[in-house]
């Protein structure tokens, strides 16, 4: 069974930065047409923006993806580039810290918005999208489309300063699993990927301003180191290839086995 994504037409949220960026990087890479979509219009063009403008396969696209009129835009803009789309990626994820006992803090809200429906809304628009490619095509493809959600060890973890973090991050394995079940009849997939700790732009921040935040991932984690973010751009390549084509509500953890041990006082990241 194949791996390939090579032709196929991918959206990719949160692509200006971290794990976003390193899954679009990787899926142009393997020949995929790519579009890099996220808020930061400018942090977009300083990272692909040459690129862009060389490759016939790359588009970027920015807006505000927690307007509905801008998820509508996004996927206009890929089908206008590339005539479909068959991957989508949902990358954008925000983490802030959380005041459980603060009636005053809404990061609960705020990361249910941002973490959730964002990603639910964009799913449901992608969704019907490749039904719709697929009622015009007469083949018998075990796949009509795949959607990969990014998720966290969070989920699973009882942390109360990521209390919004972490139940936006269970809300979404849940939203996995039930469009799972929904779309199973139309052979579009969805899946998510679990990460612990991935060497990000802001784990590299916090690893500087913590001295000891290194040795302590590294301590806590089965494997004994960070996580590259191509680790998990590999992940999402195998959840959108047909290598993955009996596959759908599962939620694949890549953490170095950290949920294993489950220290509950160890970092989240």
């Amino acid at each position: 069974m194949s791996f390939s994504i090579e032709g196929r037409t991918a959206i990719v949220t949160g692509a200006a930065n971290g794990v976003g960026l390193a899954i679009a990087r990787h899926f142009v890479d393997q020949g995929a047409n790519v579009v890099f979509a996220d808020l930061d219009e400018a942090r977009l063009e300083k990272e692909i923006g040459d690129i862009a403008k060389k490759e016939e396969t790359v588009r970027l696209f920015s807006g505000d993806l927690r307007e509905k009129l801008t998820v509508a835009n996004l996927l206009s803009a890929t089908v206008d580039a590339f005539d479909r789309v068959d991957i989508l990626v949902n990358a954008s994820r925000q983490c802030v810290r959380s005041d459980p006992l603060s009636p005053e803090d809404d990061s609960v809200e705020l990361l249910l918005q941002q973490n959730l429906m964002t990603s639910l809304r964009l799913s449901q628009a992608v969704a019907r999208r490749m039904i719709a490619q697929a009622e015009k095509e007469s083949g018998d493809a075990r796949s009509n489309g795949a959607i990969i959600n990014l998720s966290s060890i969070a989920a699973r973890r009882t942390q109360p300063e990521l209390l919004g973090y972490s139940i936006s991050s269970a809300a979404l394995d849940q939203m996995t699993r039930a469009l799972a079940v929904a779309l199973a009849e139309y052979r579009v997939r969805v899946n998510a990927v679990a990460f612990g700790s991935v060497m990000s732009a802001s784990l590299k921040g916090q690893i500087r301003d913590h001295a000891d935040y290194r040795a302590e991932i590294r301590d806590n984690t089965p494997l004994s180191r960070i996580a590259a973010p191509s680790e998990v751009a590999e992940a999402a390549q195998f959840l959108a290839s047909d290598g993955s084509s009996f596959m759908t509500g599962q939620i694949v953890t890549v953490d170095g086995g950290r949920t294993l041990i489950d220290p509950v006082d160890a970092p989240a990241h």
